[in-house]
Order: structure tokens, then C-alpha cells, then sequence
């Protein structure tokens, strides 16, 4: 399958209501912020969100979930988004906490086709043991939690199993691409990208240089994994915080 060299609007125009959807990026560094703005003006709603976490108030999947258009997130924390926890608490969002090493290799065992694998994290807590919310009532409430999970000794420790995450779509941004799909990050803007790419059925990203081609050493996703490509055409990138010290 070869990758498209596309807009951004026309990549994302055939999400449906419902899908699923992985999204690289931490916090908001390396996240496919117009990509995100094009499935906002888009329209579609009640997805389910893979992702680290869901951005930060107003800004990249953050302004998807304060247009009420996530179902359920699937993520390794809440972080600093007052809204994120607002729903969450309100019972409007259903929520998946994962540690984030296991949310890291869910993903990359749905790319690689490996339906599940054991690990020791989580094992003998609620993560294993069944009870961690999965929805609340609107009274403040669990309503919903989750199920035990199976676990095994493996050398005299527990493991835990846990199930590969595959996604309908998955959104990444990457410092270069060239028109064979081949993505290259920087620094840490590498982060949870390649993992979601990887786990995409259609994985959609947006470049900040388009380039005639990659030195194969420094391809961190190969095109393989990309379907469609989009140029980024705003070169501003928000930053989440700024520490600062006296001279």
C-alpha cells in the first residue's frame, strides 16, 4: 500500500462517528495539532481515544474533548485537564487507565500482530484485580469498573495479560517525512508516535518538512506503516510550560 500525499481536511474526511482512534504525542509535545483541528471542524463524534493522555485545556485533543466529541479515552493519566476530569468524574467519558509502559507496548503489540503478552506491571493491584473506574455516575459515583484480569507465574512472579490495542486511525506528527511515507521524529517529540502509527488499520501524518528522502538509519517509522500525508502548515508550536531561571 502506497502512501498519499494529501490536505489535511481530505486525510480525515472519512472518520466516522464511532471509530477509534490513536494519537501520538506527550502532553502536547509532538501531538498532530492540525490534525486534530481538521477532525474537530470535521465533525466526527463518540470516538475512542488511544493516546498518553488527552492533551491540555484548549489545546490539541483537549479541544475535541471540550467539544463533547470523545466517548472513551484510553490513557496513562488525566495530567493537568481540568475538563478531562470534569467528565470523567461527571460520568460523561469513559476512562481507561493504563500504566504507561503497558499503554506503550499495547500499542506497539497491535502494529507488530501479537493479539497479547504478559507483563509484572500491575500485578497484584487493581489493574490485575478488577475495580479500577471505568465510568462514573453523575452523582459522583462508580458506576462501572473493571474486570479481573488473567495473570501467571512466570519464575516465580505474577504477570498479568494484557490485550494489544489496535486502532481504525491513527494521527502522528514527525519532524520529516518523504513521499514514501518513511517519518523521522525529533528529540522527544518521538514519543508515542511511532507506537500509534504503528498500531493504525489507516495512519495519517502530518510533516513539518517534506523532504526528496530519508537516510534509511534515521527512518523511525517506516512508510509501510503510513497511508496518508499532510504537510504542516502552521510552523508555531505551543508550549505546555515554561521554567525559566534568573540570569
Amino acid at each position: 500500500m502506497g502512501t498519499d500525499l494529501t490536505t489535511g481536511d481530505a486525510a480525515i474526511a472519512d472518520i466516522p462517528d464511532g471509530a477509534t482512534i490513536a494519537v501520538g504525542g506527550f502532553g502536547i509535545c509532538g501531538t498532530p495539532f492540525e490534525l486534530i483541528d481538521a477532525l474537530l471542524d470535521q465533525g466526527a463524534r463518540d470516538l475512542h481515544v488511544i493516546a498518553n493522555n488527552c492533551g491540555i485545556d484548549g489545546q490539541a485533543l483537549g479541544l475535541l474533548l471540550a467539544a463533547g466529541r470523545l466517548r472513551k479515552v484510553t490513557c496513562s493519566f488525566i495530567g493537568q485537564n481540568k475538563e478531562f476530569a470534569r467528565q470523567v468524574l461527571a460520568g460523561e467519558i469513559e476512562i481507561d487507565l493504563t500504566p504507561q509502559g503497558t499503554l506503550a507496548e499495547r500499542l506497539r503489540a497491535g502494529g507488530a500482530g501479537i493479539a497479547a503478552f504478559y507483563t509484572p506491571t500491575g500485578a497484584g493491584t487493581q489493574v490485575s484485580e478488577g475495580g479500577l473506574p471505568l465510568r462514573y455516575a453523575p452523582d459522583g459515583s462508580v458506576a462501572e469498573v473493571s474486570e479481573p484480569k488473567e495473570t501467571r507465574d512466570f519464575d516465580g512472579r505474577p504477570h498479568v495479560l494484557e490485550r494489544a490495542l489496535r486502532a481504525d486511525f491513527a494521527l502522528v506528527r514527525a519532524h520529516q517525512a518523504d513521499r514514501a511515507g518513511n517519518l523521522r521524529y525529533r528529540l522527544t517529540a518521538r514519543n508515542f508516535n511511532p507506537l500509534a502509527a504503528m498500531a493504525g488499520a489507516v495512519t495519517i501524518a502530518e510533516t513539518e518538512n517534506l523532504v526528496d528522502g530519508l537516510d534509511p538509519d534515521q527512518v523511525h517509522t517506516p512508510g509501510i506503516f503510513v497511508q496518508r500525508l499532510t504537510t504542516a502548515q502552521r510552523p508555531d508550536k505551543p508550549v505546555e510550560k515554561i521554567t525559566t531561571r534568573e540570569a
